[in-house]
């Protein structure tokens, strides 16, 4: 089992571009044999909450097509940070889209919601959906759903083995957040894996620093800082890391 959070950069609204860095980040992950490869909150258009609605996304939509061929290619599952509306809803849910091997795509919705993003998003629904994936579970959060307690427990009672979560982390929220994720390891016994922001966005200095923790709590692997990398952890009866840079687009 190797997994990966994706740690890249993100260009306000343009999703041909945010499109072109993620197959980029795709055929580096392809490279180094992973079965599943995170991005970060919002990845192909940015946390640019005014933008949202303009940007919205569905699994079928037709610029999409790249990453499902990727998927189907590769036989990776990934999963990638979007805007997503419903049919009559009033406004964008913060969301992910997954796309699996298969060909199929699947959809999870941010729960909670942090100060001031209601006024250009809705929460998504609660509850927690386990996935199967090469003998283990996981478990989707997006950023704020991290901070509340309530959100990991409701994903070990699933029964996840892993927590993936992508998110936008700044400096200033960094060390606690990461000590949040930390005791989710401790105390579910889960693996968590955390994509942030490998550059500024939405007007925030994001800090990287995208990481795995063991269960237990102990750190697999950690990116230094902000920049363009994969984080990396495998597992072959222990759980091993590393991080890789990612070449910059020219």
């Amino acid at each position: 089992m190797r997994i990966a959070a994706a740690q890249t950069p993100s260009v306000a609204g343009d999703i041909a571009t945010n499109l072109a860095t993620h197959l980029r980040f795709i055929a580096a992950a392809h490279a180094e044999g992973l079965q599943l490869l995170v991005f970060p909150e919002l990845s192909l258009c940015g946390y640019e909450l005014p933008l949202l609605r303009e940007c919205a996304l569905s699994p079928h939509d037709a610029r999409l097509a790249p990453l499902r061929a990727a998927a189907v290619n590769t036989g990776m599952t990934i999963i990638v940070g979007a805007p997503l509306i419903d049919d009559g809803a009033a406004q964008p849910c913060i969301a992910s889209i997954t796309f699996r091997p298969d060909s199929s795509a699947t959809t999870y919705r941010k729960q909670y919601l942090h100060a001031g993003e209601d006024a250009h998003v809705q929460p998504g629904p609660r509850g927690a959906q386990a996935h199967a994936l090469h003998g283990q579970r996981y478990v989707e959060a997006i950023c704020a759903d991290t901070t509340h307690p309530e959100h990991a427990r409701a994903a070990a009672n699933a029964g996840a083995t892993l927590y993936v979560a992508g998110v936008l982390i700044s400096n200033g929220g960094y060390e606690a957040d990461a000590a949040l994720l930390r005791r989710y390891a401790e105390e579910h016994r889960m693996t968590i894996l955390m994509a942030n922001h490998g550059a500024p966005s939405g007007g925030y200095t994001c800090a990287g620093k995208s990481a795995i923790w063991a269960p237990g709590g102990t750190l697999i692997a950690q990116a230094e800082g902000p920049g363009d990398y994969l984080v990396i952890a495998e597992e072959n009866n222990d759980w091993h890391g590393r991080t890789v840079p990612v070449k910059t687009a020219t």
